[in-house]
């Protein structure tokens, strides 16, 4: 038998005798009426040695996090969602009875206690217990506090135990919530309108990408799960909701990595009567005022290189990046024929189909993307890979579009909007040739989009912008799994129906 698992046996042997001993392991009745953070300060006017004058009585609820105990008295650490706080129990206090079933109790256990405050000799506030109550038994160890959760395989699988013993991890996720709060309060300031539009779509659409099909019996069809929102949330458009957002899953049927889930949180917004460029002082604004209410500056640290997130940002078009970042020539930017023989150069698969849009698109995300440090705006997209965007009226070989780059990755995209629905149709013709006969991608195009533009939608720009890498960002997390409470993994090898060790992530 394994270590953990004789621990394990040995925690439900000491379960057992308790329920023995007619305690309730998984009670259902005690309240907690303080948080401990609200305790903390009153240790500010307290002495070593010293009980609180007023005798007032206090109740918490938390986790065991660390035990001491000697022949009569014991000293615990509890944890709840506020703080932390030490509890003291002396046997002459409790009794004998109800101590004699306090040293059944173990790290990981929550438990309640009612009791008053002093400090230690050492100056500790503490909690002089009067009563405890056993709220819920843990049955199994957590892992040592010196050392934590160090596998991260396991701290992704176990999200659970990761809350537990990680503070960084808890104040990521706190550090989520407030981001999405303040990109929510942020854009109801503006008068943007929050939506729900359809995950489960007839057609897969908004963006390339392999979706996850499924089927709905009633209605006899296939559905996809939606790859992105921006053909619904444009709809609204159309029908006078001028301005719009969505904070919400998309989820595409690809690849894992540090940057990529299957499943991922974005928000997108559209605003009509708008560009692109309007977009552009939106969103300087709105991540660099929300960098500087998380973390007090708009100088962040990200994996030891310094960011500076001060507006104005850095805006080039894509040509400039390929001339200034990557050292290609103006001459050959210029020069169809140039730009695809070196696209095969460095090494560039492109497909029989892509002409010279697609050789610079590959081009500037294998010579510059990465390089693009401090935020970044590339504009002036080839019209080749932007189906969705609007031409640039001086030059309709590129489109009035932005993307963004902070710290070498993209972090939103942005364009003035095609309204015009026969060049959307056309492009929409023209997307699904090029794809050809691809199981992949299950290519159809949305005739009810292009019907809607033929209602008349207005002038608009709209934006994507990835929720989990801007959380990366603003965390300083290295990984996309880092700030996602439960990311895909693939399955667990030594999953033993709860009888063995559940952590083994390989």
């Amino acid at each position: 038998m394994s270590e953990e698992n004789q621990t394990l046996a040995q925690r439900k042997e000491k379960a057992e005798s308790l329920a023995q001993l007619g305690v309730n392991l998984y009670s259902n009745t005690f309240k907690p009426a303080n948080a401990i953070e609200e305790l903390l300060p009153k240790a500010e006017n307290l002495e070593p040695q010293e009980k609180e004058a007023s005798g007032a009585s206090y109740s918490i609820a938390g986790r065991i996090m660390a035990m001491r105990k000697f022949g009569k008295a014991a000293f615990c650490s509890i944890t709840d969602k506020t703080g932390q706080i030490q509890i003291y129990i002396k046997k002459d206090i409790l009794g004998d009875e109800i101590f004699e079933t306090f040293k059944k109790w173990d790290i990981g256990d929550i438990v309640g206690i009612q009791g008053i405050l002093f400090k230690t000799k050492v100056g500790e506030l503490s909690i002089q217990a009067r009563e405890i109550t056993m709220i819920s038994k843990s049955l199994r160890p957590l892992p040592d506090k010196w050392h934590g959760l160090t596998d991260v395989e396991t701290r992704y699988r176990q999200r659970y135990v990761d809350l537990i013993v990680t503070p960084e991890s808890r104040e990521i996720f706190k550090k989520r919530v407030q981001i999405i709060h303040l990109i929510r309060e942020y854009l109801n300031n503006h008068d943007f309108m929050e939506v729900e539009t359809p995950m489960m779509q007839p057609i897969p659409g908004g963006a390339t990408a392999k979706p996850f099909q499924t089927y709905h019996n009633a209605l006899d069809m296939d559905l996809y799960l939606r790859i992105a929102p921006e053909l619904y949330l444009k709809r609204l458009l159309v029908g006078g909701f001028e301005r719009v957002f969505e904070i919400n899953r998309n989820f595409r049927n690809e690849g894992l990595s540090t940057r990529h889930n299957p499943e991922f949180t974005m928000l997108e917004f559209y605003q009509a009567y708008a560009t692109y460029e309007d977009l552009i002082t939106l969103t300087e604004e709105m991540i660099s005022g929300i960098c500087e209410k998380v973390n007090g500056s708009m100088h962040i640290s990200y994996q030891g290189t310094e960011v500076d997130l001060t507006p104005p940002w850095t805006k080039m078009t894509m040509d400039e990046a390929l001339m200034q970042v990557a050292g290609i020539d103006a001459e050959i930017l210029a020069d169809d024929e140039k730009v695809m023989a070196l696209a095969a150069k460095k090494g560039i698969q492109l497909e029989k189909q892509a002409g010279p849009g697609k050789a610079k698109t590959e081009l500037f995300e294998l010579e510059v993307e990465e390089k693009l440090i401090n935020p970044t705006f590339i504009t002036s997209y080839p019209t080749e890979v932007s189906p969705l965007a609007r031409r640039n009226e001086q030059d309709p070989s590129v489109t009035d579009r932005f993307e963004l780059f902070i710290t070498g990755r993209e972090l939103a995209n942005a364009f003035s909007e095609l309204n015009d629905p026969m060049d959307q149709l056309q492009r929409f013709e023209k997307q699904i040739n090029d794809r050809g006969d691809d199981d992949e991608i299950h290519p159809e195009l949305d005739r009810d989009y292009v019907r809607a533009l033929e209602y008349g939608m207005p002038s608009a720009a709209g934006e994507g912008i990835g929720i989990d890498r801007l959380v990366m960002l603003l965390t300083d997390a290295p990984s996309i799994r880092d700030v996602i409470l439960f990311p895909h993994l693939k399955p667990e090898t030594r999953l033993q129906d709860g009888k063995g060790d559940t952590s083994d992530a390989s």
